[in-house]
């Protein structure tokens, strides 16, 4: 009898430090690791003002992580940069810029910890190389190199390839001279232009050299890749001739005009790009004025309107007397014109995937499935791994896996090569892909039914909107097999559930392009048509089926879908 008390006692107490301990014990246990970096392992082509990344599987103790446990290197050569902590990404921005077409090392060691004081499982080490990427350049100058009779009251101006850092373009950086003497003046910048203004007319006769040095920076911080400079020589004369505007797209009178054009004024001469803007340019529809941008190149001013135009509707074009040449000249008088739109708009051009085309569904950080899903094409994840693929039973082949649920072939980013190669290039077509989508000007709608587009019949066209996009009831696309869809949708997209998108009058999903900024989430048992770019997650409820390619910068989620390329 004690016997067996004894031995029901020490069970008890088996149970009870078993029961006790395993779920504090499992948690200390638990150890962090690396889910993905940014670039990823052996990406090529990396811009030389990369910020990297390295995400974990947990919240980290940030304290833990410093220029010791995440370190860059260039050969053994550290590079040097600033370290940042939040959510579950550690970030370093190197102080300079990257040497390009160069193999850098990322290294996270052991030393990092995680907010339960465990340590990194495995050291973290992978490289990536740097693209043949040079800095911005000068598309323009005037005067042109070697001018000679170049008016003394002339601007000397430079227009860039790219938008420029405005903070970079001073006195310091763009100057004037006269053989040793510096030319005193004012230095401003807009849109792509920096101009110098003399604060005296020039001398006569005089040989003039202008400079902008390597410390001019793009918006990225990438500098100039050498000076620039060039010289002049000046006339015994003065400009006083007036600019004018010689032709105009649309012309005067025009009728007709496609409602998304950009109305386009040419000048006689070399304009000052300061005096081209939205004052001086001006789109009205009768005495209201048309909101929209403006630039100058060349000889060239356009206005692009935010939104096309109203159908069949009189508008009147200004270009005020406050207009003027690069000597100060104004236009003599106000330059103004009309045209009428006709119902139609140029054709809209489709959104080239590149190689995010070649997948039916690609995401960077997971795929995740509840069986049993059916999905005709291939699948790509990328920076993640084949672990971050679930719920469709892989079976692993040489640079690719196969899936019963799967007509198509299955590829993550730690496959044998090429695979991570053609991944990473994929995930960076997706993006450019998402940003071209998203940048489209002059919108055909915008706010549509103030996002809700249940029971509309949409035809082809760039919409916008500025908020979350719903379809409780079924939308019908109709148009022609060439005709493009571009939806520009800043918010989320939620689909209701056993509500459809349908396609009429030989619409095709391909040509069919939803840029969602939020989460986009389709309900159970709907069906959806056409490309998804999102930002963010892609999720199918129970049964949903899609017609498209679901191409998300995040994870995409299925539960028992069918899922079919275009």
């Amino acid at each position: 009898m004690k016997l067996k008390i004894i031995l029901t006692t020490i069970a008890i107490a088996a149970v009870v430090l078993t029961g006790g301990c395993s779920e504090s014990d499992n948690d200390q246990k638990m150890t962090p690791s690396v889910l993905s970096s940014d670039p990823s392992v052996d990406a090529t082509d990396v811009v030389i003002n990369k910020i990297v990344t390295v995400t974990f599987s947990e919240p980290m103790d940030a304290s833990s992580l410093n220029s010791t446990t995440f370190t860059i290197n260039q050969e053994t050569t550290p590079v040097e940069g600033t370290i940042s902590y939040s959510g579950t990404m550690v970030s370093f921005k190197p102080t300079v810029t990257l040497a390009p077409v160069t193999v850098y090392t990322g290294t996270v060691t052991t030393g990092a910890m995680s907010d339960s004081g465990n340590s990194l499982e495995n050291e973290y080490v992978w490289e990536f190389t740097t693209g043949n990427i040079t800095g911005p350049t000068a598309i323009s100058i005037f005067p042109a190199n070697n001018s000679e009779d170049v008016e003394r009251n002339k601007i000397v101006t430079v227009t860039f390839s790219e938008e420029m850092n405005s903070s970079t373009i001073n006195t310091s950086t763009f100057t004037l001279t006269q053989g040793d003497t510096n030319v005193p003046g004012e230095v401003t910048y807009s849109g792509k232009t920096a101009a110098f203004t003399p604060t005296n007319i020039l001398d006569a006769g005089k040989v003039y050299t202008a400079m902008l040095s390597t410390g001019v920076e793009n918006a990225a911080g990438v500098e100039l890749a050498g000076n620039i400079s060039w010289t002049f020589t000046t006339s015994d004369e003065t400009d006083a001739t007036e600019p004018t505007a010689t032709v105009t797209n649309p012309l005067n009178d025009a009728t007709n005009v496609e409602r998304n054009i950009a109305i386009e004024a040419t000048f006689s001469e070399e304009m000052d790009p300061f005096t081209i803007n939205n004052s001086t340019f001006i789109l009205k529809l009768g005495s209201n004025e048309i909101d929209g941008t403006v630039d100058y190149s060349g000889l060239k001013a356009t206005f692009n309107p935010a939104n096309a135009l109203s159908a069949e509707t009189v508008y009147t074009a200004t270009i005020t007397s406050e207009a003027k040449d690069l000597a100060g000249n104004a236009l003599a008088a106000d330059m103004v014109w009309t045209f009428s739109t006709g119902v139609g708009t140029s054709n809209l051009a489709a959104v080239d995937l590149g190689d995010a085309g070649n997948y039916v569904i690609l995401a960077k950080t997971a795929i995740n499935n509840n069986p049993t899903s059916a999905i005709t094409g291939d699948l790509g994840l990328s920076p993640a791994a084949t672990s971050y693929i679930t719920g469709f039973a892989v079976t692993a082949a040489t640079g690719y896996a196969t899936s019963d649920q799967v007509t198509g072939q299955i590829f993550a980013a730690d496959m044998a090569a090429p695979t991570a190669i053609n991944l990473t290039t994929a995930v960076e077509n997706m993006i450019t892909a998402y940003n071209d989508a998203a940048g489209r000007p002059t919108p055909l709608f915008l706010e549509l039914g103030t996002g809700n587009i249940g029971g509309q019949t949409l035809e082809p066209g760039l919409y916008k909107w500025t908020s979350t996009v719903t379809i409780p009831t079924n939308v019908t696309l109709s148009g022609g097999a060439d005709a493009v869809w571009i939806f520009q949708i800043s918010g989320d997209l939620k689909m209701s559930s056993a509500v459809n998108v349908i396609l009429a009058d030989g619409a095709q999903a391909k040509n069919i392009f939803w840029q969602v900024a939020g989460e986009a989430t389709f309900g159970a048992t709907s069906h959806f048509e056409g490309i998804i770019l999102s930002m963010t997650g892609i999720t199918f409820q129970t049964g949903a089926s899609f017609n498209g390619r679901a191409l998300a910068q995040t994870a995409v989620t299925l539960d028992g879908n069918i899922i079919v390329e275009p």
